[in-house]
């Protein structure tokens, strides 16, 4: 053909997604575009000669090459599929935006899937510009007596047209890396991007450096070559052919974690919409880890981007796993995203297929359930928040870890102690610091659950928000009338003058006007004062923290509540010498101690009041052996 020369059409009508196209945040994209189009142009050759339309030699292996030449500034995508002839370069490549594919796809609506297609050709090309100072192109069409083109533009509108010597069927598009790709000259970076967009396209790729690829060829060696990609993932079998083995494999490949996954989870949607994947519930080595959660989202093998949470919900992407969507265009604003009701759709269908495999785990396998909670329980309850439908449908399931070691529904606690605290739940957070008050309740064969995670606060009041009936209290924010002792005599004169007397004694000793003080008959006579923080200041003043920490001094007052037992020896005592005058410094120190010795069940002390604590153990021990 003749060398010809001209400028690049850009159709007005197209021009927004190029625009579109050039805001790609991350430049590697360009790898993706051509190495997709590459598989494209194989796909398309496939589908002629199924189709009868085209002819290839017997046992043609189809075949990507990406080649790396650092010396010359170069990198070549090739392959050996469909081709161009110079009218298709004219159209597809010179005026920009017109999709290969999409014409592709007219002419052969009736007789092929529209999802086997991926590539637009024209639009994704040009991302090679945003690397390159100069783009090649040669490429040799499938059709009989086709002669070869050779195109060429340094980044500008103009081109050139000319023969090209490629002699064998498809394209190679050369790349000159210019300042802004250089880092893509680096082997270990571009294999690094090839493995990331291209490790599960259809078609084999491989990555040769050029000096090596040269050597072979003068050498006429014949290595066995090995693809980066693996052509057939596992999400595109069907899940009855698939092995635990090979669900533990490709989660070892796909995510580089050794940890086996607890459960996954195999989509496989045909209608109303094509979707594949395979979602994994990772073992969590520690509570943080649940933010570290990543899908990856893939358009035909093609990889698009990880953790998209206007197509999965946010919940999930605390979950590992990989989505194939072909109805998903490759590039697309997340604004449309949000607002496609065919995305909606998709979503929800994820979210249901999840919820419907923990209520069959729940059902069919309970202790394996049961043995997995301690790491699901996080995604389930942020589940549950975030999506009214999932907590509609996993509720029953959701699982709460008492004190004595079992794993009971919500349902199950309210009904074993409902003789005790009727729609009341008594939780734990600290097991450590709120120890006294766990062996109170074991002692009097009561219930509390273990809610310590960062999650357990909001999913408490989404609980509460959605069963009107049911509140929940932590274990030192309420005294269950369980836990103390039925008294005769609780409402004579006697009583109410003994423990007004003792509410009297302890406020002018202790000089703290915003505590409360209240005196019950406790079953154990071991204890002799409680603290009780009130449950709903608790909340708010954890919240405050956990939103930026409000420093608004008076904004949360904490409510405490000292109770005093009055059946305890050492309460008794000072109520037996609050009369006589010579023991007013050691009723001081006993009151102050007593408050303190409670107080730690709930927090460690402030270091003044630590020293104070410490002198008064120091005091006390010195009366008792001055006494003996």
């Amino acid at each position: 053909m003749a060398r010809e020369t001209g400028n690049l059409s850009i159709h007005s009508e197209n021009i927004f997604p190029i625009i579109k196209k050039w805001l790609y945040s991350d430049s590697d994209i360009f790898i993706r575009e051509l190495v997709s189009n590459s598989s494209d142009a194989i796909l398309k050759l496939k589908k002629l000669v199924t189709l009868g339309e085209a002819t290839v030699p017997e046992n043609t292996e189809y075949e990507i090459e990406v080649i790396l030449d650092e010396k010359n500034k170069t990198i070549k995508v090739s392959d050996n599929g469909i081709g161009m002839t110079a009218d298709e370069v004219k159209k597809y490549i010179n005026q920009i935006a017109f999709s290969g594919a999409e014409d592709f796809l007219k002419k052969y609506k009736d007789k092929m899937d529209k999802d086997q297609i991926i590539g637009h050709f024209g639009l994704g090309f040009y991302s090679a510009f945003m690397v390159a100072d100069k783009v090649q192109i040669d490429t040799l069409s499938y059709q009989e007596n086709a002669s070869p083109v050779r195109w060429i533009c340094a980044g500008g509108t103009e081109y050139e047209m000319e023969e090209s010597d490629r002699n064998t069927r498809g394209t190679t598009v050369t790349l000159y890396i210019g300042d802004n790709g250089k880092e893509f000259l680096n082997e270990f970076k571009l294999r690094e991007i090839l493995e990331k967009y291209c490790a599960f396209m259809p078609v084999p790729i491989y990555f040769e450096k050029a000096e090596h690829k040269k050597k072979k060829n003068e050498e006429d060696k014949k290595e066995e070559r090995k693809p980066i990609n693996d052509t057939k993932p596992l999400w595109l079998k069907k899940p009855n052919d698939c092995t635990e083995e090979e669900y533990k494999d490709f989660y070892k490949k796909v995510f580089m974690d050794f940890n086996e996954p607890l459960f996954w989870i195999h989509l496989n949607m045909d209608y109303p919409f094509n979707l594949k994947g395979i979602l994994y519930f990772p073992k969590l080595r520690n509570e943080f880890e649940t933010i570290e959660g990543k899908i990856k989202l893939y358009n035909n093998q093609v990889f698009v981007a990880d953790n998209i949470k206007e197509v999965i919900p946010e919940f999930l992407l605390l979950l590992k796993g990989a989505i194939d969507c072909p109805d998903l265009p490759l590039n697309v604003s997340r604004s449309f995203l949000q607002n496609d009701a065919y995305v909606k759709k998709i979503s929800n269908y994820i979210a249901k297929k999840v919820a419907d495999k923990l209520v069959s785990l729940y059902k069919s396998k309970k202790e394996d359930y049961i043995k997995y909670w301690d790491d699901i329980h996080p995604f389930v309850k942020f589940g549950a928040i975030k999506e009214e439908k999932f907590y509609d449908k996993v509720k029953d399931t959701i699982l709460y870890k008492s004190i004595n070691g079992n794993y009971l529904t919500l349902k199950e606690y309210l009904e074993k102690n409902e003789s005790n605290h009727k729609n009341k739940v008594f939780y734990v957070t600290d097991e450590r610091q709120q120890a006294q008050y766990i062996k109170l309740f074991k002692d009097n064969n009561m219930d509390a659950v273990i809610l310590n995670s960062t999650i357990d606060a909001p999913f408490m009041s989404h609980i509460e928000m959605r069963e009107s009936d049911i509140k929940f209290y932590r274990i030192d924010a309420d005294l269950s009338e369980n836990l103390k002792k039925d008294e005769d005599n609780k409402g004579d004169e006697k009583a109410k003058d003994f423990a007004q007397k003792l509410e009297k004694i302890f406020k002018d000793n202790l000089n703290k006007p915003d505590l409360k003080v209240q005196v019950e008959s406790l079953k154990s006579e071991n204890i002799s004062a409680m603290i009780l923080l009130s449950e709903e200041t608790r909340r708010l003043e954890e919240m405050s923290k956990m939103f930026g920490g409000l420093e608004m001094p008076g904004l949360f007052t904490k409510e405490q509540t000292l109770v005093l037992n009055k059946n305890n020896q050492l309460i008794q005592m000072i109520y037996d010498k609050s009369e006589d005058e010579n023991e007013k410094e050691l009723l001081n120190i006993l009151c102050n101690q007593i408050y303190d010795l409670a107080l730690l069940s709930h927090q460690t002390l402030e270091a003044e009041a630590m020293t104070q604590f410490i002198e008064r153990t120091n005091k006390i021990m010195a009366i008792l052996a001055e006494k003996n």
